[in-house]
């Protein structure tokens, strides 16, 4: 009976998580433009997607965004990682940066965002793409660190000294032995940082400029005239797209672990 009612829990969480996803993916093949009316199935709104300059606007700049800040919020976090992973002989120090790097993660969303804000007022720096960008680095970068660091900490700490012992150097050992032991926490990382960037609408709002806007400022937006039905088919392709990266990211942890 009990295993009955933690399978039912668990069957009613996942409704509750994944129903609302799976509505809008069909109402996206809906003729009807009303999201309570069904008027058939069509795929005229993909079609129309397609054709809206402003959603495509949007999509582009979400895209380049996102894009950006995962390659370089994927970079500077790996190497802060490893920086942090190295200052266990200094717990203290480790611990302060350990709490600094946490300070974006535990923040709301909506204080680091108008603290960047200020930043780039105080800098006299013209609010855009860069602004954006650079907002959207600095609140992805804490979250690689934090899918990178329990991956060094499962590391044989010996393997880096026994390298070094046979004449490795310290870059020949980076790229040889620590990078593919972590590989699983990089790409995690840079999936996460990915995920966030596109999701992102606070930091995103207080950091942009005229004629920048990525699609959750575009649909905050059109959400007051009310969500159109392209919205629901742009939803949908990012679901699906979003999807099949975390399927090829398992799939290729799965090799991995088979493989050891």
């Amino acid at each position: 009976m009990v295993k009955k009612l933690q399978n039912l829990y668990i069957y009613l969480v996942l409704v509750f998580l994944y129903a609302p996803i799976l509505v809008l993916a069909v109402y996206s093949f809906n003729a009807s433009k009303s999201n309570r009316v069904w008027g058939g199935f069509s795929l005229k709104w993909y079609v129309a997607l397609f054709s809206d300059r402003e959603i495509m606007s949007a999509l582009y700049y979400t895209l380049m965004c996102a894009i950006a800040a995962t390659v370089v919020s994927t970079i500077i976090g790996t190497i802060s990682a490893i920086g942090m992973h190295a200052l266990n002989d200094f717990p203290r120090i480790k611990a302060f940066a350990l709490n600094i790097n946490y300070l974006p993660v535990i923040n709301p969303d909506i204080v680091t965002g108008i603290s960047l804000m200020l930043v780039f007022s105080f800098a006299s720096a013209r609010m855009g793409f860069v602004t954006m960008l650079i907002s959207h680095i600095t609140f992805c970068v804490p979250y690689v660190v934090l899918s990178v660091l329990p991956k060094l900490n499962q590391m044989d700490k010996h393997l880096i000294e026994a390298a070094m012992d046979l004449g490795a150097s310290p870059m020949f050992a980076l790229r040889k032995i620590v990078l593919p032991e972590i590989y699983s926490g990089i790409v995690t990382g840079a999936l996460l940082a990915f995920t966030l960037s596109i999701d992102d609408f606070v930091i995103s709002f207080f950091n942009t400029g005229s004629g920048v806007s990525n699609l959750s400022i575009f649909i905050y937006s059109a959400a007051r005239r009310g969500i159109s039905p392209e919205v629901n088919a742009l939803s949908t392709l990012m679901v699906l797209c979003v999807s099949i990266l975390l399927v090829v990211a398992n799939l290729r942890s799965g090799k991995e672990i088979a493989s050891k």
